[in-house]
C-alpha cells in the first residue's frame, strides 16, 4: 500500500516506522528538512521537503495514485487543506487528517473529511484511566458528508497554523531530505 503522511511530528514519525516496517511504501512530507530527525535510521521511504498543502508539490512528491493520506501536522489548517486536495484534486481513496478542535472536526466529517481528534481522544483516554464515562468529544470520525470543491470549509484559509512541534524525543540519524 502507498501511503504518504503530511508533516513529520512524534505521530508521523511512530506511523511512519510501524507502516515501513509492514512493507508499505512511505512518503513523508514535512515543510522542515529537521523533522525527519524523527524517523528511526532504519526507515527505508521516502523523506521530502516540501508543502503537503500545495498540489503541484503533492505530485512531485509522488502522492498520486496514493492508497491512504494522513495530514499529521500540527495546524488544523494545513491538515484539512492537504486532506481536502487529496480527496478532491488527487483521488486518494482513504485520507485522514488530525483535527485538534473538536468542532472543526465534526464539521469537517460532515463536509467528506475522515478526521482524528486529538482533544477528544485524549479526553477520552484521560476519563477512562479515571473511570469516567467518555466525554461524548469527536475521537475518530469518518467522512459522512461530501463538500462540492466550490468553496473551502470555515476556517481553511490560513496556509500555516505555526510551526511543527518541538524536538526528537528520542536520538535518531540525521536523514537526507529530497526537496519537492
Amino acid at each position: 500500500m502507498k501511503i504518504v503522511i503530511v508533516g513529520c511530528g512524534r505521530v508521523c514519525a511512530s506511523s511512519a516506522e510501524l507502516w515501513d516496517a509492514a512493507g508499505h511504501e512511505v512518503i513523508v512530507l514535512d515543510i522542515v528538512t529537521r523533522a525527519f530527525e524523527r524517523l528511526p535510521s532504519t526507515f527505508g521511504g521516502v523523506a521530502i521537503r516540501g508543502d503537503g498543502t500545495d498540489e503541484d508539490v503533492l505530485r512531485r512528491a509522488g502522492a498520486e495514485g496514493a492508497d491512504v493520506l494522513a495530514a499529521l501536522t500540527e495546524g488544523d489548517n494545513r491538515n484539512v487543506m492537504s486532506a481536502q486536495l487529496a480527496v478532491e484534486a488527487l483521488g486518494i481513496p482513504r485520507v485522514i487528517a488530525k483535527i485538534n478542535d473538536p468542532v472543526r472536526a465534526a464539521a469537517y466529517s460532515e463536509l467528506g473529511i475522515a478526521t482524528l481528534c486529538r482533544t477528544g481522544l485524549m479526553a477520552d483516554a484521560i476519563n477512562g484511566h479515571l473511570g469516567f464515562p467518555p466525554s461524548g468529544l469527536p475521537g475518530v470520525l469518518a467522512a459522512t458528508g461530501h463538500h462540492d470543491g466550490g468553496t473551502h470549509p470555515a476556517g481553511a484559509h490560513g496556509a500555516h497554523d505555526h510551526a511543527p512541534d518541538g524536538a526528537p524525543e528520542q536520538d535518531a540519524a540525521p536523514r537526507a531530505a529530497v526537496e519537492a
